[in-house]
């Protein structure tokens, strides 16, 4: 089929932002009351639980305890995060900064919130702060390869990705952006292998079945891939689902089906209005 998509837009790839919710207390650079790293602990489990005010609370607690502790600042500016106050969270996690700007997770942080706000450059910079401080701190590697690879940027971000795959072989976001981002760079034999890596480590969940549908595809196996990804249209996640459903619709275009393939996007579409992949589908059957 001509002019299949081999992308995949790495903000709908992953739920995106990367917060985090449970940062080392230990750390510090000095010793933490034990009743303060607990509720830091617990604080940071409530946030992950979306649960804000009883998170807001025992972090709270956890700076009366500790009015140092870095890393319960640092939750507390993603809790106003989280609330989308930009202003109180710039204002906590700078705190976090200027109280340790020798840990990453202040800089991390600061990357969320201008993220959130729209400011590219300066979150860049930020996550690339937090990698001077520890170039094995996953998650701003991870963030910086995403933004780099929102921005076309694909170069870049394949290098953050490689080097993602060093520092956390374990960490499966690496392995698929580094795939992606080589799709997007027309080396599909390099994405190839490293899909086929990937699925050593870690078998086949959803994310990496999708680019296991999407090889079949550019090898004109469309029934393959369909196969391969009808069951990923019924799975818990709902973003996750979406993806299937829309690449689904592209197999089944492959295939000849364009009634079936508008179906898929439909499906796709009720979940997410703005999935690229399906709006090229209907696109591409004259729908949209």
């Amino acid at each position: 089929m001509g002019g299949m998509p081999s992308w995949w837009p790495l903000s709908h790839a992953w739920p995106c932002l990367i917060a985090l919710a449970s940062v080392a207390a230990c750390a510090n650079p000095v010793p933490l009351p034990p009743k303060a790293v607990q509720l830091n602990r617990l604080g940071a489990a409530a946030l992950e639980e979306g649960d804000l005010a009883t998170a807001e609370a025992r972090l709270a607690v956890a700076i009366e305890y500790s009015p140092k502790f870095t890393e319960a600042w640092v939750n507390l500016g993603l809790v106003a995060l989280r609330r989308g106050d930009l202003r109180d969270a710039r204002k906590q996690v700078g705190h976090a900064r200027s109280l340790n700007p020798d840990l990453p997770a202040p800089h991390h942080a600061m990357g969320l919130i201008e993220e959130s706000g729209g400011r590219w450059k300066k979150a860049e910079a930020c996550y690339r702060a937090a990698l001077k401080v520890d170039p094995g701190f996953a998650p701003s590697r991870s963030n910086l390869g995403r933004l780099l690879f929102s921005h076309g940027r694909f170069d870049e971000a394949r290098e953050q990705f490689l080097r993602l795959t060093e520092v956390a072989p374990d960490t499966l976001e690496g392995w698929l952006g580094l795939a992606e981002a080589q799709l997007r760079l027309g080396d599909e034999r390099g994405s190839d292998m490293t899909t086929h890596r990937a699925r050593l480590r870690f078998g086949d969940p959803p994310d990496l079945l999708v680019l296991v549908a999407r090889q079949m595809m550019r090898r004109g196996a469309f029934a393959d891939a369909e196969e391969t990804l009808a069951p990923l249209t019924a799975v818990a996640d709902r973003r996750r689902r979406a993806r299937a459903w829309a690449w689904l619709a592209v197999a089944r275009l492959g295939g000849g089906s364009a009634t079936e393939a508008g179906v898929a996007a439909d499906e796709a579409l009720a979940m997410d209005p703005e999935d690229p992949v399906a709006r090229y589908v209907l696109y591409r059957t004259g729908r949209l």
